[in-house]
């Protein structure tokens, strides 16, 4: 087995995953290995809520890892979304009393600046550089240009300190020496979107299971980043309000649910079954699934800030397991005017791989391959010998990973830029256990409207 892959760990809300593999020098990703479990129980909406729970899934995935590549695991790359994430614009300036030449010196004083923004309760994890402002033009590159007035413009992504110091307490606790921390809808981005669609503008859109990650580029620059605490799942938890169980309304999903039906084609007699005794409406069904995936796609298009409605030509991009709803083009198109649309099943480069896993075909993978081939250093340590069963799966490191670990490093350098949409989009600032308890009001005047006048005709039909 090789000893030179990166090894990548995402922390979804649905799974984490691992996985192990490289790049290629023609390209290509060659994927080793890859495993993972269900984080339901205990990450929700990208946060961390159990820590215990957590770190055990951890330590089983490298476990596994390294076993199935009989080689310890010296670091990972840790990919992290979610909604603690978002970005925050920010704009510092400088006002000289005569014509004075910008410096290097000032364009690093002026970033310094931002990246001193404090925020309540959250901590800077990236910095893109949008633009600069000498006088009224505006400069990618201000340094010898005089003026009297000189600004920069800055997209902050943040995250809540609470959830850095869950990831930190994690891997600290599975004793994994060294990790590097990525931001998952950057490094999404790297391996969806072609250079031409960030040149002339495009919405990339994650529908995950708990949250959707809305990117937005234009001229090679991300413009805006928001996470809603909204995906696939809330579908699915509106199918078992069916009267039925989140398993049973998971699966029924995935056999039936459209995103754009046709009056014509519903027959109000078909049902689907639920087990051997029970059944369910088709056409019920389809009004729960088309109320919540409205109310979804309504949100993603309140997140397109005005200074960009008509300059994004190449349109929209859907990735995640929730992109994989039949028709789910359509009913964008439906309701988004004006916007191509196209799904991105796989990511830009091939993937080579013996293993047999029908997700790498489906956007399921595309976040977690685009974290490893982010990953830049080797992540094999010393080969596994196969006579100790108790050896550490981990490679053995200095670090006294008693103490916290404190070695995250964002190596991403993605450009980025204007967030203010004119919506209050602060689902950051709330805990997900919040959002469990507190239905939205279009969730509740969609599903139960549909719901209710199903069953006023079920009593007037008999």
């Amino acid at each position: 087995m090789t000893k030179d892959f990166v090894v990548a760990i995402e922390l979804g809300s649905s799974h984490i995953r691992g996985i192990a593999g490289k790049k290629n020098a023609d390209g290509s990703i060659n994927v080793l290995s890859l495993v993972q479990e269900d984080s339901s129980q205990f990450i929700r909406k990208g946060y961390v809520y159990n820590i215990d729970k957590t770190t055990e899934a951890i330590q089983r995935i490298v476990t596994q890892l390294s076993s199935q590549l009989k080689v310890k695991i010296k670091k990972v790359y840790v990919g992290i979304g979610g909604q603690s994430v978002h970005g925050r614009l920010e704009t510092v300036d400088s006002e000289f009393v005569e014509p004075t030449k910008i410096t290097q010196a000032m364009v690093d004083g002026i970033m310094d600046t931002n990246r001193a923004t404090s925020y309540p309760n959250r901590e800077i994890l990236d910095v893109s550089v949008q633009e600069y402002k000498v006088d009224t033009q505006y400069q990618s590159d201000p340094v010898g240009i005089e003026c009297l007035h000189f600004e920069g413009t800055f997209l902050n992504i943040v995250v809540r300190k609470s959830f850095y110091a869950s990831i930190n307490k994690c891997f600290s606790a599975a004793r994994v020496p060294s990790i590097e921390i990525v931001l998952a809808p950057l490094a999404l981005a790297d391996v969806i979107l072609t250079d031409q669609e960030k040149r002339l503008g495009c919405i990339l859109v994650d529908m995950g299971a708990s949250t959707t990650t809305i990117s937005i580029y234009h001229k090679s620059i991300l413009r805006h980043l928001v996470v809603i605490p909204i995906g696939s799942n809330n579908i699915t938890k509106d199918i078992a309000f069916l009267n039925m169980d989140e398993n049973d309304a998971e699966r029924l999903k995935l056999a039936y649910a459209d995103a754009h039906y046709e009056p014509s084609e519903m027959n109000e007699e078909k049902t689907y079954p639920i087990d051997e005794e029970r059944t369910v409406n088709s056409q019920t069904f389809a009004d729960v699934v088309e109320a919540r995936l409205t109310e979804i796609i309504e949100n993603i298009k309140a997140q397109i800030p005005s200074e960009y409605e008509g300059k994004l030509s190449c349109g929209f991009i859907l990735t995640g397991g929730g992109s994989n709803l039949k028709h789910i083009t359509e009913k964008f198109a439906e309701m988004i005017r004006g916007y191509k649309i196209r799904v991105a099943k796989t990511i830009s480069a091939p993937v080579l791989t013996k293993i047999e896993n029908d997700n790498f075909n489906n956007s399921t993978l595309n976040t977690i391959l685009g974290i490893m081939v982010n990953g830049k250093d080797n992540c094999a340590g010393d080969d596994v010998d196969p006579n100790d069963l108790f050896q550490n799966p981990i490679q053995e490191s200095s670090v006294d990973t008693d103490d916290t670990i404190d070695t995250y490093d964002t190596d991403v350098d993605n450009g980025g830029s204007k967030i203010d949409s004119g919506i209050d989009v602060e689902f950051g600032d709330k805990h997900p256990e919040e959002h469990e308890t507190a239905p939205s009001k279009t969730q509740k005047e969609g599903v139960m409207k549909h719901i209710g006048n199903f069953f006023k005709k079920f009593l007037e039909d008999d």
